[in-house]
């Protein structure tokens, strides 16, 4: 593919999910479809409901709105003559210049906790993701680049990557310590555009614009055509009479990919997400919370990857609360500001992102 032809929507992925059920998702937080690892997809929503240990179902539902509208390099705002004229890998002579990413996530999770050391999850995530670029351009940058007819679009909306988790807290006879494992199968459709651009496994494509009829990257389908392995840990305690406070990590990284021909191969970048919490739960019916949610994702690698663009550390602050409508019956909101991101490359980046939930259990 020459240049002008490749549409590498420079874009990390994912966002994590869960349920409530003794933390069997503080990592079970799905990177609900991995496709914005650097663009606010790190919350801990577990939290959001407290933690139990208590035996059965619980369901959760929650919707994420991510907004990638910002171009950043680095910790900075970028432009698109800086795309173009200094670009990320300069053997390209130019670069894409994206424009926006909509994000909206629906994650459906159905958990069932044996007794207060074993649980399991299930997470279902449902992917709405409106994309739009002016397209890779040679150098130099010129104004007409960025002029409205340049702009090509399209549509994702499908089922994503599924999640299937189990966790352990017989650590301690308190059960707040847990460790969490488990895989993401490539459930989501996926694939791209390969070396003889040729469309390779189910891919969405352009609707309108100069690249109609092109594949949208490949880490921005609804699923990475990967297998993950996950593995966590996560610790959570009273610290006042007040006050909570929890701790969890979480590892994925791809161990099998459906994608791995020569000139069609692709492999998600390994990510990291670290959170820390406070809750004031004073009030019984509602609880006021914050955390701090860190991520840190590798470069994409293959051929249909965008490997320049891929990579980034992230921190977020993210207050929010929880509200008890029932007995079994729980409903939050979160809102999550950046403090901090290191963007490799050029990266479209959100200024804000919201999720809101509601957990019940059976």
């Amino acid at each position: 593919m020459s240049l002008q032809q490749s549409v590498r929507a420079k874009r990390v992925r994912s966002r994590p999910h869960v349920t409530i059920m003794g933390l069997l998702a503080t990592f079970a937080l799905p990177q609900a479809v991995q496709a914005c690892a650097t663009c606010g997809c790190t919350l801990s929503t577990d939290a959001a409901t407290g933690y139990s240990t208590a035996e059965g179902w619980r369901i959760n539902v929650d919707y994420t709105y991510i907004d990638q509208n910002q171009l950043r390099h680095g910790s900075r705002k970028a432009t698109a003559e800086q795309v173009v004229d200094q670009p990320a890998n300069p053997a390209l002579g130019g670069g894409e210049i994206e424009k926006n990413t909509t994000n909206r996530y629906i994650n459906l999770t159905a958990m069932y906790r044996f007794n207060a050391d074993w649980g399991v999850s299930v997470i279902v995530p449902y992917v709405i993701r409106d994309h739009s670029t002016y397209g890779t351009q040679l150098q130099p940058y010129t104004p007409a680049e960025t002029a409205p007819d340049q702009v090509s679009s399209t549509h994702v909306s499908g089922l994503g990557d599924v999640k299937i988790l189990a966790n352990y807290q017989g650590f301690l006879p308190t059960h707040n310590l847990g460790v969490q494992f488990g895989v993401k199968l490539p459930t989501g459709n996926y694939g791209g555009q390969n070396a003889d651009g040729n469309l390779i496994g189910h891919p969405v494509t352009f609707r309108n614009g100069p690249v109609l009829g092109q594949s949208l990257d490949t880490d921005l389908q609804a699923g990475t055509g990967s297998t993950d392995l996950i593995v966590g840990a996560y610790y959570f305690q009273p610290v006042s009479q007040n006050f909570d406070a929890f701790a969890s990590a979480q590892f994925q990284a791809a161990v099998k990919e459906n994608l791995n021909q020569p000139g069609g191969d692709y492999r998600p970048g390994n990510l990291t997400t670290v959170s820390v919490g406070l809750r004031y739960e004073a009030h019984p019916n509602w609880v006021p919370q914050v955390q701090i949610n860190w991520s840190h994702k590798m470069a994409d690698q293959g051929f249909l990857a965008d490997v320049p663009d891929t990579e980034g550390t992230v921190a977020y602050l993210s207050p929010g609360i929880s509200a008890s409508v029932s007995k079994n019956l729980q409903v939050y909101a979160f809102v999550q500001v950046p403090i901090y991101s290191r963007l490799q490359g050029y990266q479209v980046f959100p200024g804000w992102t919201g999720t809101v939930g509601v957990s019940m259990k059976l």
